[in-house]
């Protein structure tokens, strides 16, 4: 199981942009995350619409963090791009119907363990900020 390749992608541009600590234009976000300018404009405008990174307009214009690197986790940026994380899909997935048996088993057991577990991922990705990562070694 891994996250998708647009999260890692969007951490990775959050990342730039707390290292920086000001405006970047894309191109350069582009340049140092090696993300193609094109994926890194449509990952930033999922960002800005989630008030966690501010668009600037004009010769002067780029990007830059919505907030101090340290009120930014990393969870709030994956679920800015993948929507609120769940190790299964029948858990938020709307409109998904479970396909089994469930005259066999009434309830399903799994979806309580399914819903532990990531519940502790979120938790654990909300715990650890871009500012936790900055100051890192």
């Amino acid at each position: 199981m891994h996250i998708t390749l647009e999260s890692d992608y969007a951490v990775r541009i959050v990342y730039c942009l707390a290292q920086n600590g000001g405006r970047l234009d894309a191109a350069s976000i582009a340049e140092q995350t090696g993300v193609t300018l094109r994926f890194s404009l449509k990952i930033l405008r999922k960002l800005v619409a989630g008030e966690l990174v501010k668009s600037y307009k004009g010769a002067g214009g780029g990007y830059e963090l919505a907030r101090d690197p340290h009120e930014i986790s990393l969870y709030e940026v994956i679920e800015q791009v993948e929507g609120p994380y769940a190790i299964s899909r029948c858990l938020n997935e709307e409109g998904y119907d479970c396909n089994r048996n469930r005259q066999a088993c009434m309830e399903c057991k799994f979806v309580r363990i399914y819903a532990d577990i990531s519940e502790m991922v979120r938790k654990r990705l909300e715990g650890i900020s871009f500012g936790d990562v900055l100051e890192q070694p």
